[in-house]
């Protein structure tokens, strides 16, 4: 089992302010599928990769600008610590808490 499974309330800390999305990860048939929301999109993430605690993927999104993304997270329980990086931009700090069942029974 991934240890990303779940849903995510992420923060990336940009030179812009801090942008918070959810991150949704699921196993679908075996292959780790995810996709990340903010109040404007919805976007796929691609080339999803799990090793252990470390997990890496790709997104692109349009808002606040058109932008290629890179991640590279360790998590630890409940916890997601790691970065992002887009192209020669310097990193962004991405931290991440896991939304505990309860929290998700709700929501459904």
């Amino acid at each position: 089992m991934h240890p990303i499974l779940g849903t995510w309330d992420v923060s990336l800390k940009t030179p812009i302010g801090t942008l918070r999305a959810t991150y949704v990860f699921d196993d679908v048939s075996g292959a780790l599928t995810g996709t990340a929301s903010t109040a404007s999109e919805t976007v796929a993430l691609a080339a999803l990769v799990c090793d252990g605690p470390r997990v890496t993927w790709r997104q692109s999104v349009t808002r606040p600008m058109r932008l290629n993304l890179d991640f590279d997270v360790v998590v630890d329980g409940a916890t997601l610590t790691g970065h992002s990086r887009a192209g020669r931009l310097p990193r962004t700090a991405v931290t991440g808490t896991r939304r505990d069942q309860a929290s998700r029974d709700i929501r459904s």
